[in-house]
């Protein structure tokens, strides 16, 4: 299999995979605090990766380690904080649309800071993306007043994370195989997971009921589909592409979430659905070629 026909083959997992992620959050703040459910999604993880693939951070040189450390606290660590809370606070579903503006900051942030090239009408894309966003958190605010919007600010600092991950990923770690470098990303924050999970109280305090045993459940599936593995196949299909194309995976994803959502219960209207549209389009113009 060649690289083209790879990196769209991961595209599509990673959509079908992390589109999923949001319910399995979901289902799993039903036990668990959103505090709780990010510590253990990096532990669960970090020891899926010790166990499968140790060996392979002796691959990383000396001079990686810094932008190993760097990626590992920007697109891991406080990622699974920030959208642990959002999902807490509002619907998957719209999470997952929110979580679009990462090929857009991944733009911004690869042309300030990263060298890359910018084209006004990308710049446009962003500006209809914005909008489309405005649209779709004022709209749902509407339908469900009990939900507090402020949390969406968390989803777009998550993806400025992950904008500063795969724009270092490409320019610094390309020649690090993509297991090593999600291997030592969570050898850097297993033992602050432990210590952030212990803060909570969780060893002494946690409730190993029904209800508890199925939210650990869902963080195991969570953490090995949802983290460990797909991370790998990121990092993949960033050394294999381009930013901007990787970044685009979180287009797909709301596709994915929007139908479990439904099938959840959750309302998505047709505004809705206009708010997330206008979206697309402010992608699509992201990544058009000239």
């Amino acid at each position: 299999m060649n690289n083209q026909q790879q990196k769209w083959l991961y595209l599509i997992l990673l959509a079908l995979v992390w589109g999923s992620s949001f319910i399995l959050m979901k289902k799993a703040l039903i036990g668990l605090t959103p505090i709780q459910l990010g510590a253990l999604r990096i532990i669960f993880t970090a020891l899926f990766l010790f166990s499968t693939s140790a060996s392979s951070v002796k691959k990383i040189k000396r001079k990686h380690w810094k932008y190993i450390t760097f990626t590992a606290f920007a697109a891991s660590f406080f990622p699974v904080f920030l959208f642990a809370f959002s999902v807490h606070q509002i619907d998957s579903a719209v999470v997952s649309i929110l979580n679009c503006f990462t090929p857009f900051n991944t733009l911004i942030f690869g042309a300030l800071l990263f060298g890359f090239s910018f084209r006004k009408v990308q710049f446009y894309g962003i500006l209809i993306g914005l909008v489309g966003c405005a649209i779709l958190i004022l709209t749902d605010a509407s339908i469900n007043e009990n939900q507090n919007y402020w949390y969406a600010i968390f989803v777009l600092i998550a993806s400025v994370g992950y904008a500063l991950n795969v724009n270092m990923v490409k320019k610094y770690l390309q020649d690090v195989p993509p297991r090593a470098i999600v291997t030592g990303n969570f050898l850097l924050i297993f033992i602050p997971a432990i210590i952030v999970l212990y803060a909570t109280g969780f060893f002494s305090d946690y409730t190993y009921n029904t209800e508890g045993l199925m939210a650990l459940g869902y963080v195991a599936v969570l953490a090995v589909f949802g983290t460990g593995l797909a991370k790998i196949m990121y990092n993949k299909l960033v050394q294999i592409s381009t930013p901007i194309f990787s970044s685009s995976v979180t287009y797909l994803i709301p596709l994915v979430a929007v139908f479990w959502g439904l099938i959840d219960g959750e309302e998505f209207g047709i505004i809705q659905l206009l708010g997330g549209t206008i979206i697309l389009l402010g992608v699509y113009l992201v990544n058009k070629k000239k």
